[in-house]
């Protein structure tokens, strides 16, 4: 299967890439293509601009937590039906997860995809050097295909022209200068970008100065032939689906007795109404995979947003409940100020129905965050720290929940500047068996509360593990 495809990649971060991947979708999509927006890696913020770029959802790619396998399958996914698909990349072109080489870099995912790569270079304080830093990063991997550079910053004509001049010995055409501008700049604050959710109208100004200043400064024209020459995606991959074989949790069919003449056709039991699962949302629980909702929907679930900042009572008939990733440190008198969702969602849990609560979920459940009140599930409370935990992590389930029967490995991700107190139930959720061992998380009934981001497309058997439950519960 073949689709046109770019992936956006530079030697550092804060070269650019967002402001370049960004604008490029934006200004592909104002020329009336379908353009598939992907980002390499665990982070959450910056899919939604590329979301609010294209029309499309955002999603990640990621080696590590969802496996190479899954990498070509994901996108293709992803990219259906679309004319193009522009991948943004994770921090430098080569840089990996700690410790295990190319894994999870965007070299990496290039490769996996067999997509050319756009260099972004931050040329400010640079002219000649550039050439020697384009030739390494083009020349260290044979198999990595540099098919252009994007010079970011640069400062007037004359620096264009130094800039130029020594990439014509480099080998890399320059497909785009960008000059430095202001209105592309997107806030930044503890964890990253402001996501989109929180900017609205000055996310959608961002986005169009992003796509105006590609526009303006790159060859698009040149850009899509590059992504045209790619070829088929390696390995014959076929799309990844979130489909599950039927579920029908109702009586068995009735059946004739065995030879018996004259026998009644077989009647099919009706079909039980799908359970909801209520997804929390809006500006305070911003970070969810697109893949999450597929796979509940696909396990027969029908699955219904929710804003924890707004709704004062959960979705009609919830049964079960996921609170995924975000900023509620910043939103923390709002939640507590919403005294009745916090105690519908109290009740919840205290019934025994399945919630699944990650990073930003876990400490909403807590006592109080910040000394705010929060949901109360969890004996526990959580606090804002200066120490920022970020990295990879291999864990197995160390007892059975609603998402995992004991002894599950997984891979998950952990990004934050806050600590829960303790940070660990007396049935905890994962044993972390690297970087280093310990256990971490809750569960209790049906709570399974976590640091751990973790991609469900890597073991599909937990969205399906939460809705049986949310049947049965």
């Amino acid at each position: 299967m073949s689709v046109p495809r770019l992936v956006v990649a530079a030697p550092s971060s804060g070269s650019g890439k967002t402001t370049v991947a960004t604008g490029l979708m934006a200004a592909f999509a104002a020329r009336g293509l379908a353009v598939s927006p992907h980002k390499v890696g665990p982070d959450y913020i910056d899919p939604g601009y590329h979301a609010l770029a294209t029309g499309r959802v955002g999603r990640n790619l990621d080696a590590y937590l969802c496996g190479p396998e899954l990498v070509a399958p994901l996108f293709l996914h992803g990219a259906r039906g679309c004319d193009l698909a522009v991948v943004e990349g994770v921090m430098g072109l080569y840089d990996g997860a700690a410790g295990q080489g190319e894994l999870a870099s965007t070299a990496h995912v290039a490769k996996l995809l067999g997509a050319p790569v756009v260099l972004v270079v931050d040329a400010s304080s640079q002219s000649r050097s550039v050439a020697a830093l384009v030739h390494g990063f083009a020349s260290w991997d044979p198999e990595v295909r540099v098919g252009g550079v994007i010079l970011n910053k640069v400062g007037s004509d004359r620096h264009e022209a130094l800039l130029r001049e020594a990439l014509e010995s480099a080998g890399v055409p320059v497909l785009g200068v960008l000059r430095r501008a202001a209105p592309v700049a997107t806030p930044s604050r503890h964890l990253g970008l402001v996501p989109v959710a929180e900017r609205q109208g000055d996310a959608v100004e961002a986005v169009a100065a992003m796509a105006a200043l590609v526009a303006d400064g790159c060859d698009l024209e040149a850009l899509e032939a590059l992504a045209r020459s790619a070829g088929a995606v390696p390995g014959g991959s076929a799309p990844w689906t979130p489909g599950f074989p039927p579920i029908h949790p109702s009586r068995p069919a009735e059946k004739a007795p065995s030879g018996a003449s004259g026998a009644r056709p077989t009647e099919t039991a009706p079909e039980a109404p799908a359970p909801v699962v209520a997804l929390a949302g809006g500006p305070a629980f911003t970070f969810s995979y697109a893949e999450h909702a597929e796979l509940l929907t696909a396990a027969g679930a029908e699955v219904v947003t929710f804003d924890p900042l707004r709704d004062e009572q959960l979705p009609d008939g919830t049964a079960g409940l996921v609170v995924g990733g975000g900023f509620p440190e910043v939103y923390a008198g709002e939640l507590s100020a919403n005294e009745p969702l916090r105690k519908a969602i109290g009740e919840l849990a205290r019934s025994g129905a399945p919630v699944a609560a990650e990073c930003a979920g876990l400490l909403y459940l807590c006592r109080e965050l910040d000394g705010q009140p929060m949901c109360g599930v969890l004996d526990a409370t959580a606090r804002m720290t200066e120490r920022l935990t970020l990295g990879y992590r291999d864990a197995v389930a160390v007892g059975d929940s609603v998402l995992a029967p004991a002894g599950t490995r997984m891979r998950g991700h952990e990004f934050h500047r806050t600590v829960v107190e303790p940070g660990a139930g007396a049935a905890p959720a994962w044993g972390v068996t690297a970087p280093a061992r310990r256990v971490e998380g809750f569960v209790q009934q049906g709570v399974h509360a976590s640091y751990l981001h973790t991609h469900w497309a890597s073991e599909p058997g937990v969205a399906r593990r939460f809705v049986e439950r949310c049947r049965t519960s």
